[in-house]
């Protein structure tokens, strides 16, 4: 394919030389005339492994050259992609004049040019910037309609300095945000060569995937720095730990605990969080990482009351109290938190739990619900059923099975907040339904 690619600083010089290499034939487009000359000369503008040859071969090959020519490039080209920078603004915004700018050089050429045209952004940009600002600007400049003329993805790089030429021949997956199957059609084409799953999305998701991607890896590097600050006050080889730690694949490091829901309660992470910070302080460690999950888990707890609240009405029927389906444990179960904030406020409630109500009766945890939530035991229902007749908003708490029962039997003016994500298709066929976090 012939392809023109917007910024040749590290992402744009990468793509560049690699997608050459692969068999396209690339225009390298930059407004720095000394980066132009650069790579014409065979030169790589960025200093990067194994990029210095792979430029160099590409430019001999005649498959890689560059230009200051937008209009030419874009007329000789099938897809654009725009791999800019997006620096930050002072404030902590992100700085789009760059994107914003080819964004439109490329709409004024796409004004003389009668062929469809494919614009791809590789530019992190936050949600909602395609489909907000850069569709209706290359509608206003190009006089032409999305679909009609033109169509748009957005194709996030996972490229790291030091290994991207690496990581641009074996992806995870290749990722493209559409509005159209024709446009993923035409990315599907670049990436034949490249041997990962091909992923398509809303342009929103694939937007959000890269910010998600990202600010994971800076969660984990500062996690480790700070279990590191803890073990080296400790006298503990923190390296030993961490890579006993990554034996567990089945919890530490995979997708479990990842699917956005209700807050952590239980036996242990709340009483070993809490437990590992005091004794940092012992040590006069300052771990803020860590000392920001429980507000925060208290704030998620904080948005399902609010979520309540702003329905208007009374009664509320809560389905599951332990912090966990098919158990009755009730220590630090964010459920019975929301349930007693709801009775502090004043609202009628009734609870629907099998588990805990046979452990009231049968004394697998009946000396806790006898001494510590007392107050909630009384307000235990014996069937699903009475708590929706009962019922104005519905509280799905925990990921029972039985609990899927209540999307046959509710009625259409209950309203349901489900803080599990019991239907796969986000409760869209569901009238008055909420995702917690969804």
């Amino acid at each position: 394919m012939k392809i023109s690619i917007f910024g040749l600083g590290y992402v744009g010089t990468v793509t560049s030389a690699c997608f050459a290499r692969n068999g396209h034939e690339v225009i390298g487009v930059d407004v720095n005339p000394l980066k132009v000359a650069l790579l014409n000369d065979g030169k790589s503008p960025i200093v990067e492994n194994e990029i210095g040859d792979l430029v160099l071969q590409q430019v001999q090959f005649g498959s890689l050259r560059a230009t200051t020519d937008v209009e030419g490039a874009v007329a000789e080209s099938d897809l654009s992609l725009i791999c800019v920078g997006t620096p930050s603004n002072g404030n902590g915004s992100l700085s789009l004049s760059s994107v914003l700018n080819v964004t439109k050089s490329i709409a004024l050429a796409l004004r003389n040019k009668s062929q469809y045209h494919v614009v791809v952004v590789r530019s992190t940009v936050v949600p909602g910037t395609v489909n907000r600002q850069l569709i209706p600007l290359l509608e206003r400049e190009s006089g032409k309609k999305l679909c009609n003329g033109f169509g748009i993805c957005f194709n996030p790089e996972f490229l790291r300095e030091g290994s991207s030429v690496r990581d641009f021949d074996s992806p995870p997956f290749t990722l493209v945000g559409v509005r159209d199957d024709a446009t993923a059609d035409k990315v599907r084409q670049l990436y034949t060569e490249i041997k990962a799953p091909f992923l398509a999305s809303s342009v929103e998701v694939a937007e959000t995937v890269k910010y998600a991607s990202n600010i994971f890896h800076a969660l984990k590097i500062a996690f480790a720095n700070e279990m590191g600050s803890y073990c080296k006050s400790l006298g503990i080889d923190s390296h030993e730990v961490m890579e006993i730690f990554f034996q567990d694949a089945k919890l530490n490091l995979s997708k479990a605990y990842l699917r956005p829901g209700f807050a952590f309660g239980g036996s242990c992470l709340p009483k070993d969080l809490r437990a590992l910070l005091y004794h940092a302080r012992a040590y006069d460690l300052d771990l803020p990482l860590l000392d920001a999950i429980l507000p925060s888990n208290e704030l998620h707890v904080k948005r399902a009351v609010d979520m309540i609240l702003a329905q208007g009405k009374r009664k509320v029927g809560i389905m599951g109290l332990s912090f966990k389906a098919g158990t009755d444990d009730l220590r630090e179960s964010p459920l019975v938190r929301l349930t007693e904030t709801l009775l502090g406020k004043g609202y009628d409630i009734r609870i629907y739990d099998r588990d805990v109500s046979m452990a009231r009766l049968m004394g697998g945890n009946k000396e806790y619900i006898e001494k510590e939530i007392p107050h909630l035991s009384g307000l235990l229902s014996r069937s699903l059923e009475e708590v929706i007749d009962f019922a104005e908003v519905i509280v799905i708490g925990n990921g029972n099975k039985e609990f899927g029962e209540v999307f046959n039997k509710r009625r259409s003016d209950q309203v349901i907040l489900d803080l599990v994500r019991m239907l796969p298709d986000s409760g869209k066929s569901q009238p008055n339904y909420h995702g917690v976090c969804w």
